[in-house]
């Protein structure tokens, strides 16, 4: 089938051969025009299924950290005319996203776009007479010598020990990435060229914080740049352009989700899988157990649990109480009452509330088992790449017309990434059609249809991945040629069918289970042939110098400060992330 779409696929993109369909009138059998239809179709959804999820990734390392920064500053200052502190402050405020500021800028004009940011529109002159030789700090009320005062864009001035202390202040509180002006309702942001040369007048060592809190802003204040979650921390960041939705593997071999910086969890939503996380680790299922099989005592309010037939049971701090109701008693009892003590009557409260939390355990315990056993098979087939391989190597050496085994080394990673969907396609289908997060989003009979449709593409997916995984197992190193050519033909068969049972599955989500929803929950797309690797982004550290002359002066200023704080804030991030 995919090589019949890719020649019915191939001449309808030429032109020539759309001017032939409008000169010639061609007439199809209604066989072949439902095979031609198929074909086409097959192609568009297997081209445009990740097409529609674009994104791409790339590993900054620590040399190039400070140079992308820098790249994007240039394009800022460049196309908008801007100092270099001014492309910092619109950057940090639009969270370094390049094309959106370019965007706003058409939408809302030049003014609205750097007021927002607080970026000041003109320069007001408040530093007194030209002819005067000192000012009056507003701030302390001494009059200094102008020498001795500063002023910011906005035009505010102050002595620059009010300055000093106040960037101080302010740099320990963690506010070093957007300073503003401490004149009141003034919102400009502060010329980070005058806190540095302040700060590292008076304090030499919170001037290297806030160098370092400004390299760490192009990661922590940006939506496209993260840390790797590595542990320990290989030092890299990844960068994303397009779908930020998506996982990523680093170069140092750690895959996880973008968005949230946990563990690849496709296809359950970033939300779903931190409730998962927090539901499998804080116990919480061990509490509803306590409630289904325990009754706390009425005196110590410690979970006691049954032991005996008997309705009548004492607590080891000696309080005697009814099973029943859970009221206290005396320790008197016939074989049919409690002497002095009566609990017949229904209480419905009780009995719905432990019925609930009895389903709420078993309904866990089913997908968590599952989820489980397939998490564990996934380990165990990970032993099974170096036994194919040993395999392989019998096979190759031995007397045989068969010399080709790739076939076995691709259906052992096509059974990896199913096996992985597999086995998060259980939390994912708990929460869906659980009453955690969309209680009120679909009617019961909605729930069941799309719990139904789901369920049973999960099961034609993991019929067939278990098959998948039992022909690998298979000791083909002693078979014939005529097994191999036949566990060879079964292996690639399941291989594309395990495929794209994975992709309806993911269309089933996308379109049939979270597109109607109100509450958006993003998932990151399946990829066919597994995560992409991100490639290791080289910028020219020339070109990305050349910018306008007040970059390259400050460039030449603090040259030496940056490279020892980009040293410094990774090493940071390397000792907290290896704490963590």
């Amino acid at each position: 089938m995919g090589s019949d779409a890719e020649e019915v696929s191939q001449p309808a993109s030429s032109p020539e051969y759309e001017q032939d369909d409008e000169d010639e009138d061609c007439y199809l059998s209604d066989q072949e025009d439902d095979a031609l239809e198929e074909s086409v179709l097959q192609v568009l959804e297997d081209g445009n299924l990740e097409d529609c999820h674009w994104s791409s990734s790339s590993v900054i390392t620590k040399e190039y950290l400070l140079a992308a920064q820098r790249e994007d500053l240039r394009k800022v200052m460049e196309l908008l005319g801007l100092k270099e502190h001014h492309a910092r402050t619109l950057l940090i405020h639009y969270r370094w996203d390049v094309e959106r500021i370019f965007e706003l800028l058409d939408q809302k004009g030049r003014d609205r776009l750097f007021s927002e940011a607080g970026i000041p529109l003109g320069t007001a002159n408040n530093a007194g007479s030209p002819s005067a030789t000192e000012v009056t700090c507003n701030v302390c009320y001494d009059d200094v010598p102008l020498t001795a005062a500063s002023h910011m864009d906005c035009g505010h001035n102050y002595c620059n020990e009010c300055w000093t202390e106040y960037f101080i202040v302010k740099i320990n509180e963690g506010q070093s990435r957007r300073v503003k002006c401490m004149a009141p309702k003034c919102n400009a942001i502060c010329d980070e060229a005058l806190v540095r040369k302040l700060v590292s007048a008076k304090r030499p060592d919170i001037a290297e914080r806030f160098e370092r809190f400004l390299l760490e802003s192009y990661i922590e204040d940006n939506d496209t740049v993260k840390w790797c979650p590595s542990t320990p921390h290989c030092g890299n960041a990844i960068r994303v352009k397009g779908d930020i939705h998506c996982e990523v593997e680093c170069t140092c071999g750690r895959q996880f989700c973008f968005n949230c910086s946990s563990e690849a969890h496709s296809p359950c939503s970033c939300v779903m899988w931190e409730l998962w996380i927090k539901k499998c680790r804080d116990e919480s299922e061990t509490v509803n157990w306590i409630t289904v099989n325990t009754k706390p005592c009425p005196k110590c309010h410690k979970p006691v649990e049954k032991n005996g037939g008997c309705n009548l049971v004492a607590c080891i701090c000696g309080q005697a109480f009814c099973w029943l109701c859970g009221g206290a008693t005396g320790r008197d009892h016939t074989w049919s009452s409690i002497s002095g003590h009566s609990c017949g009557r229904f209480t419905e409260d009780q009995s719905t509330r432990t019925e609930q939390a009895r389903r709420d355990l078993y309904r866990y315990m089913h997908y968590h088992n599952r989820y489980k056993a397939h998490t564990d098979s996934l380990k165990q087939e990970a032993k099974l790449k170096r036994d194919i391989q040993w395999k392989i190597s019998i096979s190759e050496n031995k007397e045989s017309k068969i010399k080709d085994y790739s076939w076995v080394i691709n259906g052992l990673n096509r059974l990896f990434r199913s096996r992985r969907v597999l086995s998060y396609s259980y939390p994912f289908a708990f929460y869906m059609f659980g009453d955690e997060i969309f209680k009120d989003e679909m009617t019961p009979e909605e729930r069941e249809l799309k719990q139904n449709l789901f369920e049973d593409q999960q099961q034609q997916l993991e019929f067939n991945v278990e098959r998948l995984s039992g022909f690998l197992e298979k000791d083909f190193q002693n078979f014939s040629d005529e097994e191999v050519m036949d566990t060879m033909k079964h292996v690639i068969n399941l291989s594309n069918v395990v495929d794209r049972l994975c992709k309806q599955m993911y269309q089933c989500i996308e379109n049939d289970l979270l597109y109607p929803l109100r509450t958006p929950h993003n998932i990151a797309p399946y990829k066919s042939k597994g995560l992409d690797r991100a490639s290791e982004l080289h910028i020219c550290l020339d070109s990305a110098e050349q910018s306008s002359p007040s970059m390259k002066c400050s460039q030449d200023e603090h040259k030496s400060q940056l490279g020892l704080c980009s040293e410094s804030v990774l090493t940071t991030v390397d000792a907290r992330l290896t704490r963590e």
